[in-house]
């Protein structure tokens, strides 16, 4: 590494430790941003209140609703609950669910294959409603076998690999690395030259014997040091706080890290080369990665189902990615064989992004 280079690294880290706006940035906000994340975002559901209509009033009825009541999912609110009133407990948000058992449920258990007893569920949210109704069935599937006289034909018994607790948090906790990690790395690095620029300290450099690809190189590698710090803090994070397991190899995570950090810091320093102040080169920076990075990174929805136009779009957003390395690495312990055309994907995204930058970086001041 030539004189040059190491110069402008030293500049930079001087100027990085010397304002707390940027230590902030790179120490607090990562921490900030996966705890407030890491509790806020979960598809895992409990204490879904509902009521009961027990016409039935028996043992058996009791039973039934003593199923959905006993279920860490459900939790059955002591509201006097009618015919009258059904669609108004559901209105005014006191239940999700309400469970109408029939007058002559006993008796046609006895002798009745098959009987219906109503759920009413509140559908405004379709997923909550999806998850309501599949707890409901296995419940129901649970009481109908314990009262079979006779054994089933036969059963599935299912195995449930990597997440067998189905535990939400080891899905999204490492797609909030990626997120995190993309979000920090491009904010930092889209401020450099812009802030140059704005201080008036560019010119300074300009006269200086240095090539425009030298000062590039020279700001993105103390922010690749700073990255990979955050990066270890983000993932020790998540395995402390969220429990989050870690079957894979520690230095392979941390190479494809690497790359991944690379790819975040050369899309904040092209976006620094198109911006002439900070403020619009952070407003730029959040538009063009948090939300694609969120919605079309694979993060919370399949890519898969998504429209044709937008999985081609997904293609050129480095997270999606890292999401495939770091889950695969954190719950199912891949190794390189599986990933090794993700982390080349990211190198060539990184340099062609670093190569666009130090192409439109102007070695001399636009009159």
């Amino acid at each position: 590494m030539n004189e040059r280079i190491l110069s402008m690294m030293k500049k930079e880290f001087i100027h990085i430790f010397r304002d707390p706006r940027t230590l902030i940035i790179i120490i607090l906000m990562p921490m900030v941003m996966i705890v407030l994340y890491g509790y806020a975002i979960t598809l895992d559901m409990r204490n879904i209140p509902f009521a009961v209509v027990d016409h039935s009033n028996t043992p058996a009825s009791r039973t039934l609703v003593d199923a959905f009541a006993e279920n860490s999912f459900f939790i059955l609110k002591p509201i006097p609950a009618n015919e009258s009133n059904l669609e108004d407990l559901v209105l005014e948000r006191e239940v999700k669910m309400i469970l109408v058992v029939p007058r002559s449920f006993a008796e046609e258990l006895e002798r009745e294959p098959r009987i219906k007893v109503q759920l009413l569920i509140d559908a405004s949210d379709p997923n909550v409603a999806n998850f309501i109704y599949k707890y409901s069935d296995q419940i129901v599937q649970q009481f109908n076998r314990n009262r079979a006289a006779s054994p089933l034909l036969f059963s599935l018994e299912p195995r449930l690999l990597y997440n067998p607790d189905m535990r939400s948090a080891e899905f999204f906790v490492p797609g909030l690395v990626a997120i995190i990690l993309l979000l920090i790395c491009a904010l930092l690095t889209s401020i450099t030259i812009a802030r140059e620029k704005e201080t008036g300290t560019l010119e300074q450099i300009l006269v200086s014997p240095v090539h425009p690809a030298e000062i590039i190189v020279g700001k993105v590698i103390p922010y690749i040091v700073l990255g990979m710090i955050d990066a270890v803090l983000v993932v020790l994070s998540g395995i402390v706080l969220f429990d989050v397991p870690f079957h894979g190899a520690p230095p392979l995570l941390l190479g494809m890290t690497l790359l991944y950090v690379f790819a975040s810091l050369a899309l904040g320093v092209l976006i620094s080369t198109l911006t002439s102040s900070q403020r619009v080169a952070m407003m730029l920076a959040l538009v063009t990665t948090l939300l694609p990075t969120i919605m079309l990174s694979g993060f919370i929805f399949p890519i898969a189902s998504m429209p044709v136009v937008l999985q081609g779009i997904s293609y050129a957003i480095p997270a999606r990615y890292y999401m495939i390395i770091i889950r695969g690495i954190m719950m199912k312990g891949v190794g390189v064989p599986e990933l090794w055309h993700q982390g080349l994907i990211l190198f060539g995204i990184g340099v062609a992004l670093l190569a666009i930058a130090a192409r439109r970086f102007k070695s001399r001041l636009e009159v």
